[in-house]
C-alpha cells in the first residue's frame, strides 16, 4: 500500500504515543504487558493470528541490542569506568530496556503493518474480547 510521507510520520507519532496507528484515538495498551484486542474507536484489530507477535518481539530485541551498543560506546568514550562497572551497567540496560520498550515495539510493529497492508477491522458491533493465555 503506497503511503505519503505525511501519513508515515502521523502513523509513527501515533505509535510513539501508544495510540491506535489507524485513528490515533484509542490507546493500544490494556494494562502493563497486555495489549487490547482492538481499537475501541475504529475497530482495528491489534491481536491477530498466532505468530503475528514475533515481529514485535524481533523489533524489541533489535532495539535492545542497538541501545546496548550505544550505551557501551558511550561508557567507553565519555567515562573512565572499570570493566566490571560497565558490565553491570550493560546488564541493567539489557534487563530493563526491553521491559520499558515492550508496548512501543508492539505499537511500531502495528504501525508498520498498517502502513504496508492495513490493519483488519472487527465487525461492527462485534468486538471480540479474546484473551491471550
Amino acid at each position: 500500500m503506497k503511503r505519503d510521507a505525511r501519513a508515515f510520520f502521523a502513523t509513527m507519532v501515533r505509535c510513539l504515543k501508544l495510540r491506535c496507528p489507524v485513528c490515533g484515538l484509542s490507546s493500544i495498551a490494556l494494562c502493563p504487558f497486555n495489549l487490547k484486542h482492538h481499537c475501541e474507536s475504529c475497530g482495528a484489530i491489534f491481536k491477530r493470528e498466532e505468530g503475528f507477535f514475533v515481529g514485535a518481539i524481533m523489533a524489541n530485541v533489535v532495539a535492545t541490542e542497538v541501545f546496548i551498543v550505544i550505551a557501551y560506546l558511550s561508557c567507553l568514550i565519555f567515562t573512565s569506568l572499570g570493566d566490571q562497572t560497565i558490565l553491570t551497567i550493560l546488564f541493567v540496560v539489557a534487563v530493563t530496556f526491553p521491559l520499558a520498550f515492550y508496548h512501543h515495539a508492539w505499537a511500531l510493529w502495528l504501525g508498520m503493518d498498517h502502513l504496508i497492508e492495513g490493519l483488519p477491522q472487527s465487525e461492527k458491533g462485534q468486538h471480540p474480547r479474546k484473551r491471550m493465555s
